[in-house]
């Protein structure tokens, strides 16, 4: 039976286990590169690299981890078991900022890419079984929408709690005691909602089992590979994770060097994260009523408009500029939401079925994490180019207008044409009409079924 209502006693401590993930995503994504570049004095090309090399090792790692995953969902039943494990990131976490005070420039990139290494197999281990768990659980097309909208709304507030509280306890002008301070405060409560999610899980999986997987049967990454509909959904959803990424990594060059006031930060992070928190149960009905694929394409379209507003710069005004930023929170909204909830019925359409699950996860969050490097290289890339000027904590640089254009256009223009990419790739994607078409259908068999039984 696929007409399954998860209960709220599964629900809410699943989407909790999104409070940990939300902090590991947003702190490093939103304040490492400022970190390397401002605190530590890392020049933008050495600090890019220092984030995206260790995340090209999860090109590797992340299948890998899940096919491990799947073969404990064949022996044990679960993928609980590599969660656990994944919850260790926390000390992988707290090391990157923990930088000993005798490292500066390269050595201190190295000590940070070291520490990335570690957090994000330790993050993939979690990360992979926890996304697996909707291809897992015997529900249909639009409960998978409402399980990943409750996840998103929870992932949503805490990337905008961390967001907030991350500078908030660091402090003004911060130094690297100050960054550990942080990550130690927000590291405590990543654990804990990590181990509160674990829990959800198990609730999940008792009040909607799937079909167990076969002996034998799993996926593998070349199913996932295979897979037409895979490919188009995760090509998409790679250059997303890209713009996505090098906006949070570019916030804090906007407000510093565009608006003139660090500090403008938290009130760009509160801007983009609170509409995003509002409108994903809004997007929710809208994809119930025109289908995940248009509501994920109408989103797309409307960052790249919200894009080229930004693009006019501090002369436009804070207002209009703070509107635009919003517009990009309502459009991340469905960009969360809607892939993440179409890979299970991509996954209940393949081959392999559940069995493979943590395979086509493994790819996912590959691209993912691909992406979370991506971002900020790609920034960076743009700052090396306008001739951007590192600096130690406590020392103001002045930047050429080279390099504040870089910044400007940097957080503007560049993801507004990755943004018109991934509609591009978006539009090969054909699952979705024919998923959307027989969800009401299905739904009214079984409940017909019921009725008759």
């Amino acid at each position: 039976m696929t007409n399954v209502r998860l209960p709220l006693r599964a629900l809410v401590p699943f989407a909790a286990g999104s409070i940990g993930m939300g902090i590991w995503v947003t702190v490093p994504g939103i304040f490492l590169l400022y970190f390397l570049t401002d605190v530590l004095a890392v020049p933008p090309q050495a600090a890019g690299l220092a984030l995206l090399l260790p995340n090209v090792v999860n090109v590797v790692l992340h299948p890998w981890v899940g096919r491990i995953s799947d073969a404990n969902l064949a022996t044990a039943g679960h993928r609980r078991q590599l969660m656990s494990i994944g919850c260790v990131v926390v000390l992988a976490f707290v090391a990157m900022f923990a930088v000993p005070s005798d490292l500066h420039g390269t050595t201190a990139a190295i000590w940070v890419a070291v520490a990335l290494v570690a957090g994000n197999l330790l993050y993939s281990c979690y990360q992979v079984s926890y996304l697996a768990t909707p291809a897992d659980l015997g529900i249909g097309y639009h409960e998978r929408t409402r399980l990943m909208g409750y996840r998103s709304v929870v992932i949503t507030v805490s990337v905008l709690l961390a967001g907030v509280a991350a500078p908030a306890v660091a402090g003004d002008d911060p130094g690297v005691g100050d960054y550990t301070r942080m990550a130690l405060w927000l590291g405590a409560v990543m654990l804990a909602a990590m181990l509160v999610g674990i829990t959800g899980v198990a609730r999940l999986s008792r009040a909607a089992p799937g079909t167990p997987a076969e002996p034998g049967h799993r996926g593998g990454l070349l199913v996932a590979l295979r897979d037409r509909q895979f490919r188009a959904l995760t090509a998409s959803y790679l250059t997303v994770g890209i713009t996505m990424h090098l906006v949070l990594a570019a916030m804090p060059y906007f407000a510093e060097y565009e608006l003139g006031r660090s500090s403008l930060t938290t009130v760009l992070i509160a801007a983009f994260m609170a509409p995003a928190v509002l409108t994903t149960p809004l997007w929710v009905l809208v994809a119930r009523r025109l289908g995940k694929q248009l509501s994920l394409l109408v989103a797309q379209a409307a960052f790249v408009a919200g894009s080229l507003v930004l693009a006019l710069g501090a002369a436009a005004g804070l207002p209009l500029l703070i509107t635009a930023v919003a517009v990009l929170g309502v459009a991340f909204a469905a960009m969360q939401l809607m892939p993440l909830s179409m890979v299970p019925d991509v996954i209940a359409a393949g081959p392999a079925g559940a069995a493979g699950a943590g395979s086509y996860t493994g790819v996912w969050t590959a691209a993912e994490a691909t992406g979370g490097a991506l971002g900020p290289y790609v920034y960076s890339a743009c700052l090396t180019a306008g001739g951007f000027a590192a600096s130690s904590a406590g020392q103001h640089t002045t930047q050429s207008p080279g390099a504040l254009a870089a910044v400007r256009y940097g957080f503007t223009l560049v993801p507004a044409v990755l943004m018109t990419i991934a509609i591009v790739l978006q539009r090969r994607y054909t699952l979705d009409k024919r998923a959307h078409t027989a969800a009401p259908r299905a739904g009214a068999q079984e409940k017909a079924e019921g009725q008759r039984n």
